[in-house]
């Protein structure tokens, strides 16, 4: 579910308030970890000595332990990060399934109690690190505008689930990829070539194989929830939900790591409260559910929202990207389980053809973005 989160978790890494490392010594290859070689000059290199120099290889360490230095990192558990990433997929998704399950209750409603949980959690983090609350100056403005076209993205992708099947609106959400290419083209001048061209063909296709306009499959549409009108706007506002929060990743390309991602998050949490709360007066449609179900929906949607966010920042600090990306297709899997099982709604031929289409061309964007990285990293190795 809520490419949104999903969006912004992938493109924030974090960067400010990381502690420094230690001075790193020759911790890859057969030498990492045991004793050092090359004591300084006038240091013998007895056995078993306990006494401790300045290491002549190792700047700013000692010998003869100098390359067990604090700054080694532990090898991460192989498939860890995947696990993690399949993990936050499942959460999405039931967090979206209570969403479909809540019924006197506002998008917009929901929204603002998600961004009260973010608030909650990220608060403690600017504390602690010490980011402030607006950021550097002359980041503001990016800051702000990544907040309101990620909380938009989030309220428009829960309106998208509340009148549409659940497995559709998943679907169009991960056309996210494909747009953050055509976006990342235009306005930070990267590279578009013919297989992103392809993949944003491919994407488009699904999108119609699933909204199915009239003029295109007839006015006897089938496989729908309530009445074609209701099934239009939920297509519109996933497609609107998917480019914000494709803006937002370009913006945080452009933000970079000079940025906290508490802080990032924060901006999200509070201008979407703000802009719900707004949005609710005007509607008029703030109010407590009635049922203490929907009250209970309500928490969960939060923590269950709030806990995939995190295992999904947690999955991209130890594994590439590329994997991850293709992995989160899991959630497009779990969505159709979720219908069928607990909506009794069966998707149509259609949605699983247009589906097929999406994750196709998400996928293939993911691994090719994976791809030149990876190239680019072995180039810079050389």
């Amino acid at each position: 579910m809520v490419l949104c989160q999903g969006a912004e978790a992938a493109a924030v890494a974090p960067a400010a308030g990381k502690e420094p490392e230690g001075p790193r010594g020759r911790e890859d290859g057969a030498d990492a970890g045991r004793t050092c070689p090359q004591p300084a000059p006038g240091v013998e290199a007895a056995a078993g000595a306990e006494e401790r120099r300045v290491c002549g290889c190792c700047p700013g360490s000692s010998w003869p332990r100098c390359c067990e230095a604090p700054g080694k990192k532990k090898t991460a558990c192989p498939g860890l990060g995947l696990f993690y990433t399949l993990l936050s997929a499942f959460l999405f998704s039931v967090a979206s399934l209570f969403l479909k399950k809540i019924e006197d209750v506002h998008s917009v409603e929901v929204s603002a109690f998600r961004c009260i949980f973010q608030m909650a959690f990220v608060l403690p983090g600017l504390i602690y690190y010490k980011t402030g609350f607006l950021g550097p100056k002359g980041k503001r403005i990016f800051l702000f505008f990544r907040g309101l076209l990620g909380s938009s993205a989030m309220i428009l992708l829960y309106y998208a689930f509340q009148v549409m099947p659940l497995a559709d609106a998943t679907v169009i959400t991960f056309s996210s990829p494909v747009f953050t290419s055509l976006l990342a083209w235009i306005f930070l001048k990267e590279k578009y070539s013919a297989w992103d061209l392809l993949f944003t063909l491919f994407t488009i296709t699904g999108v119609i194989l699933i909204a199915r306009p009239p003029f295109l499959f007839g006015s006897n549409v089938t496989g729908i929830e309530g009445s074609y009108s209701d099934h239009l706007k939920g297509t519109i506002a996933a497609i609107a939900s998917t480019v914000s929060a494709a803006s937002t990743i370009v913006i945080l390309r452009k933000v970079g790591k000079s940025v906290h991602y508490f802080l990032s998050i924060w901006y999200y949490a509070v201008i979407g409260l703000i802009g719900c709360v707004i949005a609710l007066f005007v509607m008029n449609e703030w109010r407590l559910p009635y049922c203490g179900k929907d009250r209970v929906f309500l928490i969960l949607i939060g923590i269950l929202g709030l806990g995939g966010q995190i295992f999904l920042t947690k999955a991209l600090q130890i594994e590439k990207a590329g994997p991850v990306a293709i992995m989160r297709t899991m959630d497009v899997v779990f969505a159709f389980i979720l219908q069928i099982l607990f909506l009794n709604h069966l998707p149509t031929w259609w949605t699983v053809g247009g589906a097929l289409c999406v994750v196709a061309s998400s996928s293939g964007t993911a691994i090719r973005k994976w791809r030149q990285s990876s190239k680019k990293a072995e180039q810079n190795e050389i």
